[in-house]
Formats: C-alpha cells, sequence, structure tokens
C-alpha cells in the first residue's frame, strides 16, 4: 500500500474541499491529485468519497481539533486501505473487508510503518507537496530510549496497536458510516458487527491504576524546579506551570493558548467567603470551576512578582496567564510540555546523583499528563468522589472511580504484598 497522506490540517481542511469540489485540486496538492489519478478506472468513486471524506471531518472536527486528529488519522488509514489494497470504495465494502482491514491494522506492512511523527504536507512554492517521510502508522518510540540516548534502538518491528488505537479505529469509521447512513450515501453498518467478534481486542476485568509520580519523584521535581527558579527568576514560569498541573489537576491544553480559549489571570477568582478558584475550559468544549488550594497562592504570587504583577490577580486583569519570553500572548501546548520536560530531566539528573536510579529510570518514562493523575490520586482518598469529579472535568464520578479510587485494587497488593515464596 503507498502511504500517501491524504488529509491536511483543519485550518486547510476548507480550502482542500474547494479545491477538491472546483476540480482544481492539482493546483495546490499535485501529489494527492495525482495519487487519486492512479486510481485509474476508482478515480471517480475515489474522489466522490473523498470529498464526503472532507465534508465529515469539517463537521465533527469545528467542535474538537483532538476529534478531528483522532478522526483524520484513522479515516485516512482505512481509505487508503479500500482503494488501494481492496480495490473497492468506501461504501461498497463488505464485512469481510472490514475483518482483513483489522487484521492489516493489527500488522500492517513494514513500508507503512515510521518511528516518528510527520507532517503530511509540505508547502513549496505556493503547493502542498506530500511528505515522503509520512506513514500511517507510527510505531512509539518509549521516552525512555531517548532520554538513554537509545532511540536507534528502536525499529518498526516492534509497532503493536494499543488497544486504545484498536477501539479508536473502530469508533471513527463506525462513526463515518453512521453519517453516512443519515446522508442516506449507505444503508449498512459493519463495523459493530466486526469490532464484537474482534479478536484483538481484550475486555477490561479491571483497569490498571494511572502512571503517577511517587512522592519521591515530584518530591524531587518541585524541589529541583524550585532551586532553579530561586538562582534565576525565569524558572519561576516552568515552577508556576508544574504546581498548577499537579495541584489544579489540569491537563496541558487547560493551560495553553488554542483558538477557542485564551487563560488570563482573571480566571482566578475569589468568592465572598475568601474561596480561590479557577476557570477552566476544558475538554467538549465544557467550562469548569476547579477549587485553588490556600497551599498554590504561595506559588501564584511568587509567578506574579517575577512578572512585575500585584500579588494576586483581579477580576478584569486581561494579563495572560503564562507569558512567552518572547514575544507577546500564552505558551502553546508544545511549549508548556517542553518547560515540563525541563523540570522531569533536572530531577531525573538530581535522583541519579543522589543514588535513586529505579526512580530516575521509571521519572524518564514520565509525560506532562502524569502530573495531573499524581495531584488526584493523591487527594483520591481525602475527597468526596463527586468533588474531584467535577474537579476533573469528568462527566461522570464512576470515570473518577475507575481511574483514581480503585480501593479494591490497593487493598488487594497491601494483603498480596507480603506473601512468601
Amino acid at each position: 500500500m503507498q502511504s500517501t497522506p491524504l488529509v491536511n490540517t483543519f485550518k486547510e481542511l476548507r480550502n482542500q474541499r474547494e479545491h477538491l469540489k472546483a476540480q482544481t485540486l492539482f493546483s495546490e496538492y499535485p501529489d494527492l491529485h495525482g495519487f487519486l489519478q492512479s486510481l485509474s478506472a476508482l478515480q471517480p468513486t475515489a474522489e466522490r468519497e473523498f470529498l464526503f471524506v472532507l465534508d465529515f471531518l469539517y463537521i465533527f472536527g469545528r467542535k474538537s481539533e483532538g476529534t478531528y486528529n483522532r478522526f483524520r488519522n484513522e479515516i485516512e488509514r482505512w481509505c487508503l486501505y479500500c482503494w488501494q489494497t481492496r480495490r473497492k470504495g468506501i461504501f461498497d465494502v463488505n464485512r469481510s473487508d472490514i475483518e482483513a482491514y483489522v487484521e492489516f491494522i493489527w500488522k500492517p506492512d513494514k513500508d507503512c510503518i515510521g518511528l516518528s511523527v510527520q507532517q503530511r504536507f509540505k508547502l513549496q512554492s505556493g503547493q502542498f507537496r506530500s511528505n515522503e517521510k509520512w506513514r500511517p502508522f507510527v510505531a512509539k518510540v518509549p521516552k525512555s530510549l531517548h532520554k538513554k540516548d537509545l532511540s536507534s534502538q528502536a525499529n518498526v518491528d516492534q509497532y503493536r496497536p494499543s488497544q486504545e488505537s484498536l477501539i479508536a479505529s473502530f469508533t471513527a469509521i463506525s462513526v463515518l458510516y453512521q453519517h453516512a447512513q443519515m446522508e442516506e450515501v449507505c444503508d449498512k453498518n459493519f463495523v459493530p458487527v466486526v469490532k464484537k467478534s474482534c479478536p484483538y481486542l481484550i475486555k477490561e476485568v479491571q483497569r490498571k491504576t494511572p502512571d503517577t509520580l511517587s512522592e519521591l519523584q515530584w518530591e524531587y521535581v518541585l524541589g529541583t524546579t524550585r532551586e532553579l527558579a530561586d538562582e534565576d527568576e525565569q524558572f519561576e514560569r516552568n515552577l508556576f506551570v508544574i504546581v498548577c498541573l499537579k495541584a489544579l489537576y489540569l491537563r496541558v491544553s487547560e493551560l495553553s493558548e488554542h483558538a477557542k480559549w485564551r487563560p488570563t489571570m482573571s480566571d482566578f477568582t475569589k468568592d465572598n467567603d475568601g474561596f480561590w478558584y479557577l476557570t477552566v475550559f476544558g475538554k467538549g468544549n465544557k467550562v469548569r470551576s476547579v477549587t485553588v488550594p490556600e497551599a498554590f497562592l504561595e506559588y501564584l504570587i511568587r509567578y506574579r512578582q517575577y512578572r512585575g504583577l500585584p500579588q494576586l490577580p483581579s477580576p478584569d486583569e486581561d494579563t495572560s496567564m503564562l507569558n512567552k519570553l518572547r514575544g507577546s500572548g500564552n505558551l502553546t501546548a508544545r511549549q508548556v510540555r517542553r518547560i515540563v520536560e525541563q523540570s522531569f530531566d533536572r530531577a531525573i539528573s538530581a535522583l541519579q546523583k543522589d543514588g535513586f536510579q529505579d526512580d530516575a529510570n521509571h521519572l524518564m518514562a514520565a509525560t506532562t499528563h502524569w502530573l495531573r493523575h499524581t495531584g488526584a490520586t493523591e487527594d483520591a482518598g481525602s475527597r468526596p468522589l463527586k468533588h474531584l469529579a467535577d474537579e476533573l472535568g469528568h462527566a461522570s464520578s464512576e470515570t473518577t472511580d475507575k481511574n483514581y479510587i480503585q480501593t479494591n485494587i490497593k487493598d488487594r497488593a497491601r494483603s498480596g504484598a507480603k506473601r512468601s515464596i
């Protein structure tokens, strides 16, 4: 199967749809146009289906760019597989075609797998040219290998889709066919039947505990970052970021700037009883209020003093939450992650120096999201479930219970840990 990208970013999606409708796709996407032509007799069908897919992604992508990216990845693979391997349109397939696709995504052709995420198109002389390094599948290289300079040991043979990835594939394709049924483009959706009998999906009897930092690891992350800030005030921003993510249970996207939300200092508010809150724009375009612990105010004051602001925010303050050292505006999600990585790297070095090699190795695998998990897991034993669920932004307390409470797992571990051999 030829690895050729089909769909650009959401920002460029509107233009891509208009070019395809006007039959002028070759003017801006010559390689994509050439690929569609290479399908020969299937070209008219593929172009018609491709336009439907672009419209579908536009409808679902308007609400959430994250949803757009997930759906685009899965449906792009499905189109490439149908058109090239099965030589069929995506609305002409039957159950056996979907079953064959499941086998394919479980073990894709090696030339369809890359070792790094690549952009799909590169803008050259006013045209979007397909990136030859892009692949539909990516073998994830563990962060710990990068930290140890062992990333060269990774290879495409190590690729295996996670359970989350398999479920995402079924979900995206099924939603596509549900939409097509409503639009009367097709009358059948075989995906739920195939999913039910999929041999690779594993039923979760119990959910594993979320990835968190140990008490020692968090102590080092916080302590070493605070030392950096004491030595160089520019690291006050690092200190503020890691404390926000951990103490307020924030996702990176909730602290960074994006098209629909610009976090400002006025998002911190105080009520008549003296309690502080942070207004957060979260997943699903939902706004929630997170209680700010009293201990957090010390770090908020430090950070604001570094920026030359009054100790605490005012209700009408339009100052950006996370300042860029150069330029104006808030930090992007990528920049926030880079800041957290700086703190993690510093803590890893300190742990290694003090002889805590196992803790250092474990921290090498940590991601920014572990800070949210760490804060929620620590507080799960002392806060009412409903309060924790609301502040995490979970639609159901059941999600919070499964992820963070899990008393039966902890009790079972305590009773089984001291068994003799």
